[in-house]
């Protein structure tokens, strides 16, 4: 490959549209906590002083929606009426509808359970049609693309320097953006340009929020090894960011799907996650994809990987596998695919069973991606499926 860039953008939890992911995890969150067979397709919108909960739930619990949504924003940072837009005080309208039973036929009685075919955890179908990929390599420690992985170390950092206080007037919203320079063997060599946009109080200068950008949030990210001197570093360049939140823009869940997933250095199936419960592949099979990648990248069978899954509504098992090591693979990937299809069980009711995503907790993820998530323990990102990928190929 030729000498090239690449570039992955992060956003904060105070992000419009990040709100809304977090609301409708949030929820979820709620609703599994009571019912884990729970049916839940929560989306969400919000804008200068409204939120608006919709979509299809069918559940025998009871959720307090509104008293959900209000603690999540506030938790956030929106609270303060002077933001434009508070927990205390937005309007907070619900517009839920059960799921359709043509779509839930298929999801609590598969077509192979219809058919007299399988086992119990044949049972639960795709709760839709759709293609899912997951990514790993090994340019960090996570096995995440760098880009990505240094854009949300460094979104991360800048909500850690607000909540904190170290840094009192900034606000809730905020992006960042990471170029990486690669030589011919796909290596990260420098860091050619960093972005940070950041909201803040009326009343601080543009001079004193670059330097403790720089100071408090890139320096700290960045690793030195990266960093040759002569990085472009860009803060806040309209030079003014007041106006933020769903007040500068309406959010919309889902709307950041290459943010929640590799930053743009793997393939999208299209699907987002946040507010959906297991049975969606759009999420479950998402995560195994990734787990299925990390654990290849893992056992040392490839630099690079690949996975992309594919169900038909209401079918348990995949309609196709693919396993793609862009040729950085120890082994043909056609053997990489078969060692997979023999260690990971791909049906919906597994992947739940595997990945604990009865009783996983949704809304930590609904900011700052969700894959490389090592540290809230998450199941996808475990690599003990090492072994047994090994053992599986050398057999």
């Amino acid at each position: 490959m030729a000498h090239h860039f690449f570039t992955s953008e992060s956003v904060t939890e105070g992000h419009p549209d990040k709100v809304c992911d977090q609301i409708s995890d949030a929820i979820l969150d709620a609703i599994l906590a009571q019912d884990p067979d729970a049916h839940v397709a929560c989306e969400t919108t919000a804008t200068t002083g409204m939120v608006h909960i919709m979509g299809e739930i069918t559940t025998d619990c009871y959720v307090d929606i509104a008293a959900v949504v209000r603690k999540t924003v506030n938790e956030i940072g929106y609270n303060d009426p002077a933001y434009g837009f508070d927990g205390n005080s937005c309007a907070v309208i619900t517009s839920l509808d059960s799921q359709s039973p043509d779509i839930a036929m298929g999801v609590n009685e598969s077509f192979e359970t219809q058919h007299g075919e399988g086992d119990e955890l044949d049972r639960i179908g795709a709760g839709d049609q759709g293609m899912m990929f997951g990514y790993a390599c090994d340019e960090t420690p996570e096995l995440m693309p760098i880009t990505a992985s240094l854009a949300h170390h460094m979104a991360k950092r800048l909500a850690q320097v607000r909540h904190d206080g170290t840094l009192p007037y900034l606000r809730p919203d905020g992006k960042t953006q990471v170029t990486v320079e690669f030589d011919e063997q796909n290596n990260p060599v420098r860091v050619e340009a960093v972005v940070v946009s950041t909201q803040h109080d009326a009343d601080v200068t543009l001079e004193q929020i670059r330097a403790d950008m720089v100071k408090y949030v890139i320096r700290p990210i960045i690793p030195a090894h990266l960093d040759k001197g002569d990085m472009k570093i860009y803060v806040n360049p309209t030079g003014r960011f007041v106006i933020g939140g769903p007040v500068g823009d309406s959010g919309l869940t889902g709307r950041k799907i290459i943010v929640d997933t590799y930053g743009g250095y793997a393939r999208h199936g299209g699907g987002a996650f946040s507010g959906k419960d297991p049975p969606k592949v759009d999420r479950s099979a998402a995560y195994a994809a990734r787990y299925v990648a990390k654990n290849i990248v893992a056992a040392g069978l490839a630099k690079r990987c690949e996975v992309q899954l594919a169900y038909a509504i209401g079918v348990a098992h995949p309609v196709s596998v693919l396993v793609d090591t862009f040729g950085t693979g120890t082994v043909a990937d056609a053997a990489l695919e078969q060692a997979v299809r023999k260690v990971f069980d791909l049906r919906p009711a597994a992947i739940i069973r595997d990945l604990n995503l009865r009783t996983t907790s949704y809304r930590p993820l609904a900011a700052y991606g969700h894959m490389g998530r090592e540290e809230l323990n998450v199941r996808w990102e475990q690599t003990d499926r090492v072994d047994a990928l090994k053992a599986a190929v050398n057999g």
